[in-house]
């Protein structure tokens, strides 16, 4: 099958098992290099296809289930997907589109590859990519090929057994002239679209924001306003470089506070450009430092990550870096919690602008990411705590994440591609580098209007529960200006409790299941920090903490009922009391027959008028001394609390019956049905609008022409994960 391969294709090449061709068409899987001009992978299906007389075709697809799957990386992606289809088709390429989600799960591979004549894809050394290549071939009944795109000289030229940079510079620059020829495209005799097992997307008519709305992913990480995917943006960032910074790059490289790199990380990674044109133009302009980098620096990773299957763990550090790391496991000099981390707010201004660029940019300039990683082994307990938190915070929001390239940085900083240097706590001869010795380098000032831009967006949010308070919590931790409302007295909606002199009572949920992958580094946090206990089903010594915790450094103003919204040419105008406050975008996350009475004629009303609730009375008491726990019963649902504190909770039927009764008359009801001893204090809490029994199948509703956004538990499920899950998906919505 490689036979009818030039050499230049022939050494990207590689048959992964032995299976007869098929009788249907050939199957580009396009993965990781979205592109249609100077890509083997492409070539290699056309060449094959032509030499087996049957037509190509480009599959292409973005699953919910890659890891750190989020609106950001999403955006991005199907940015350069929008691209890719348009430069196939101009091509006369025949290719669609799949994009997982809600109504559109399936192994849509594997049933296009059962009737094909073979499948091609990319060579990509990484976790789950590797994986899935391999389970591909193993299960295909037809030849699968995988073709290197990701680098200049293909990784297999090289050989195992390089992990320095001097050495591969030796074996690679003597090939680079010839992987730097000209690219001649060759174009297919055949092509078309075979039967689909999924309906395609348009993606060219497609609004990207509502598709990934629809995709289970985690939304608390948007997108990155000023980057956009696909070729046409990469090239333009590349042209614009090369106009105006790559004769300068050696000088300028180092400074964070200067644009003075390509910044064309993000799309080298997608193979959105080609490796390959990017080289051959850096050196017809003479940039050695630059070249070198881009050759040297980024494909020893990628070639070191072929020959090293266990490049995610410490076993893939050399004996000696694992060794000493392991003997100064211990040596802390500051522990900052896993939220602090996330959020940038260690307090070392240097480490958390680091940080902060990743969270709101995407991306992190190289030379402060040298630093920035190596500050993760003095402050964790051990170097395998240290690699993992560095390779969650670097893949979640950095663009360029969960690549060769990345997995050889965040390594260097353990050791990897170095040799020893003098012991020093934590590191033992693993190279250090000090934060503040860093700082000092670098005006701090001029990096911050870089990393923290004014405020561009405002956000009145209307309700301040669970749901309110994380999509607060989001917003703000993304750079926008947010100010909540509640017409309550404090911290809580559903979660809320009330303290007594020795006790407290539950009157709200009193527990919280959370189980949900997009929200694990949240719980994990919450957890960290004290505010929750548990895994999967979290409890709380008082529940409404965890929303005081969302709501810490928010404008939240209690006891503010909104009774009127309107928009004008400048906003939203959201009306409390007597007072009126200004937003770009306003999010109600308040009971739906709250919300349907603000938004008034809209299409979402109509929406809203299918959600049902259903009521519950508690009586909160104090006994005069504590009796044995008793047990539900009656019209008496579930009793929250300990000793003589107790909540009883009314079953939804007897609260609908009774929701106009007085207090007395529910507190001696429920206390009765108990044989309770009469209470020393007791008072009654109705909850008009407790619980969901119908709700909404969508996680958020979203007029981006308004800029309004609706969420709440009256989505997605209608518990505390669905609420949580809803705010994530509107502070998605209003971020894109």
């Amino acid at each position: 099958m490689l036979e009818c391969l030039p050499d230049r294709l022939r050494r990207r090449t590689r048959l992964l098992n032995d299976r007869e061709p098929g009788e249907g068409c050939v199957i580009y899987w396009m993965r990781t290099a979205v592109r249609a001009h100077e890509n083997p992978a492409l070539d290699v299906a056309i060449l094959v296809a032509n030499a087996l007389r049957v037509p190509v075709f480009v599959y292409h697809a973005l699953s919910e289930r890659y890891p750190y799957a989020s609106d950001r990386h999403h955006r991005f992606i199907l940015e350069g997907a929008r691209d890719v289809a348009v430069e196939l088709g101009a091509r006369g390429i025949a290719t669609a589109f799949h994009l997982e989600r809600a109504g559109h799960r399936g192994d849509h591979l594997h049933t296009l590859g059962s009737r094909a004549a073979a499948v091609v894809t990319e060579e990509m050394p990484v976790a789950p990519l590797r994986h899935w290549t391999r389970a591909l071939a193993d299960r295909s009944p037809v030849p699968v090929l995988s073709v290197d795109t990701a680098c200049t000289v293909p990784m297999r030229s090289v050989g195992k057994g390089v992990d320095r940079a001097f050495a591969y510079r030796r074996r690679v620059m003597p090939l680079l002239d010839r992987e730097l020829a000209p690219w001649d495209e060759v174009e297919p005799e055949h092509t078309e679209v075979p039967p689909l097992p999924f309906e395609p997307v348009d993606l060219g008519e497609a609004d990207l924001d509502a598709l990934i709305a629809e995709c289970a992913i985690d939304h608390t990480v948007p997108p990155v306003h000023g980057t956009t995917g696909g070729s046409t943006a990469g090239y333009a960032r590349w042209n614009a470089f090369v106009a105006d910074g790559l004769s300068r790059y050696a000088a300028r490289r180092n400074d964070p506070t200067v644009d003075g790199t390509s910044r064309l990380s993000p799309w080298l990674h997608y193979g959105m450009v080609a490796p390959t044109r990017i080289a051959r133009e850096a050196r017809k302009h003479g940039a050695e430092k630059f070249l070198d980098e881009l050759v040297v620096w980024r494909e020893l990773a990628y070639t070191w990550c072929l020959y090293a299957p266990d490049h995610h763990s410490l076993d893939a550090l050399p004996t000696w870096a694992r060794d000493t790391l392991r003997a100064h496991a211990g040596e802390r000099a500051y522990t900052p919690g896993l939220e602090r981390l996330h959020l940038g707010q260690t307090g070392e201004l240097l480490w958390d602008l680091a940080q902060q660029s990743l969270l709101r940019r995407g991306e992190l300039h190289n030379n402060v990411r040298m630093t920035w990683g190596k500050a993760l082994v003095p402050w964790t307990s051990d170097p395998g705590e240290a690699l993992r938190r560095l390779v969650d915070l670097n893949h979640r929001y950095a663009l360029d994440g969960r690549d060769p390239a990345s997995y050889g940085g965040l390594l260097w900083c353990l050791g990897l591609f170095d040799r020893a240097f003098p012991e020093s706590p934590a590191f033992g001869e693993v190279r250090s580098r000090s934060v503040k010795r860093h700082a000092a380098r670098v005006d701090l000032d001029a990096w911050a209007r870089v990393v923290r831009p004014p405020r561009e967006l405002s956000v009145g949010i209307v309700g301040a529960g669970l749901a309110g308070s994380f999509a607060g919590r989001v917003l703000a931790t993304h750079g926008a200006a947010v100010t909540l409302f509640d017409k309550g007295r404090g911290a809580g909606g559903r979660l809320a409790c009330r303290r007594r002199d020795d006790g407290l009572l539950i009157h709200g949920a009193p527990q919280l299941h959370l189980a949900d992958p997009r929200l694990e580094r949240w719980t994990d946090g919450w957890v960290e920090a004290g505010v929750l206990s548990g895994c999967g089903t979290f409890v709380s010594d008082a529940p409404n903490d965890l929303v005081k915790h969302l709501q810490a450094g928010l404008d939240v103003r209690f006891g503010a009922r909104v009774h009127q919204l309107h928009r004008d040419a400048e906003g939203w105008w959201v009306d409390e009391g007597d007072r009126s406050h200004r937003f770009d975008a306003v999010l109600l996350t308040a009971p739906a027959p709250q919300v349907m009475e603000l938004v008034g004629e809209h299409p979402f009303t109509s929406l809203l008028s299918s959600v049902v609730h259903d009521p519950c009375w508690v009586a909160m008491v104090t006994l005069p001394m504590a009796p044995v726990r008793p047990s539900p019963g009656g019209p008496v649902a579930r009793v929250v609390g300990d000793g003589r504190h107790l909540a009883l909770h009314a079953t939804p039927g007897w609260s609908f019956e009774h929701l106009e009764a007085s207090p007395e008359h529910v507190i001696a009801t429920l206390v009765g049905a108990l044989d309770l001893p009469e209470p020393e204090v007791a008072e009654a809490h109705r909850w008009r609008y407790a619980r969901v029994r119908k709700g909404l199948d969508a996680e958020a509703l979203y007029d981006p022409d308004l800029r309004l956004a609706i969420a709440g538990d009256a989505f997605a499920g209608g518990d505390a994960r669905g609420a949580l899950l809803s705010g994530a998906a509107a502070a998605g919505r209003l971020l894109a």
